[in-house]
């Protein structure tokens, strides 16, 4: 039988003191492209023997080689240029793309593989393919060539649906397509939903997307119909309102659930008690083979003990309710 109440993490972690110091001195150009290439992979090694150490049961590379979730494909894709910075959240910013031409892959086909290959090669369990959904590319760039969003989102889910194909082709078993701003526009949810079956379209890989912070009582139930196979939904920033948002609806037997139970925009490390309260909260929505655990959102706006912290939390947390539910 399948192990129950799998952990797992949603994708970033913070970068250690040693890349960022690389990074600095790339930017200076005190170091060669291929020196922080090195560094990026010693701190991939980081994170996946980090995972490893606490027992997490779904890796994640921890997208070392990635500043932003946008602005990673954007520079590497044709088509875009970028912006000055602009403010994401508190004071935090990042180079808003602008698409100014007909976007493609470019030289660029396959960017998240190898990657995706030499985190694979550091351990045994399944690591996480990670890729940003085309409807949050479109949302957080500005767009100076196609007639309108529709376009330009249905373009990119194209590029996306590339990217997770040489996911699936290299071997990657789960493929993680995160869409933050499917919450922030309710009104565009068809949209977003029609380009994700572009991008899912084929895949025999179990497929994830990643969503947050939003207006989820506008699109749910409505958020279900997302062609993938795993939600994974933010729970402890909002005190798990939204498990009781998802309890007024029967949960559908062909999905299933990541559960955000420790909040990332938070500097307070969550108790085993909190946790636990959270995961069985849910599991009176979810069945347990169809529940996975994990935190609200990547990782990489904590220090690195916090984020060590929070993981352990989880693990301990998930192993106790397997042990008490008799899941184990």
């Amino acid at each position: 039988m399948a192990k129950m109440l799998q952990t797992t993490s949603v994708g970033s972690f913070p970068k250690p003191p040693q890349l960022v110091a690389a990074r600095a001195k790339f930017r200076r150009g005190e170091i060669s492209a291929q020196a922080l290439r090195d560094a990026e992979r010693a701190a991939t090694r980081e994170v996946i023997q980090l995972q490893e150490a606490l027992g997490i049961d779904i890796l994640v590379h921890g997208e070392m080689e990635r500043g932003d979730m946008v602005a990673y494909f954007a520079e590497n894709w044709e088509g875009f240029s970028q912006s000055l910075p602009v403010r994401s959240y508190g004071n935090r910013y990042y180079n808003k793309p602008i698409v100014e031409g007909a976007v493609s892959l470019g030289a660029a086909a396959g960017l998240t593989v190898k990657a995706w290959q030499e985190a694979s090669a550091m351990t045994d369990k399944p690591v996480k393919g990670m890729l940003t959904g085309p409807y949050t590319i479109c949302d957080w760039s500005f767009n100076t060539y196609y007639p309108d969003r529709r376009s330009l989102v249905l373009a990119l889910a194209e590029l996306v649906h590339e990217e997770a194909k040489a996911l699936e082709d290299a071997g990657a078993h789960y493929i993680q397509i995160d869409e933050p701003a499917i919450s922030t526009r309710p009104e565009e949810l068809d949209l977003a939903i029609e380009a994700m079956g572009i991008v899912t379209r084929g895949l025999t890989a179990r497929t994830i997307s990643h969503i947050c912070y939003g207006e989820f009582d506008r699109i749910y139930p409505a958020l279900l119909d997302l062609p993938v196979q795993q939600l994974d939904l933010e729970a402890a920033n909002g005190h798990y309102a939204l498990v009781d948002l998802l309890a007024r609806y029967p949960w559908p037997q062909d999905k299933e659930l990541a559960l955000g139970v420790v909040d990332v925009h938070s500097h307070r490390v969550e108790t085993v008690d909190e946790v636990k309260a959270g995961i069985r909260k849910a599991l009176a929505v979810v069945p347990p083979e169809r529940l996975y655990i994990d935190p609200d959102c990547g990782l990489k706006t904590r220090t690195w003990e916090e984020a060590q912290e929070k993981l352990q939390v989880i693990v301990t947390a998930t192993q106790a309710v397997r042990e008490e539910e008799g899941l184990t």
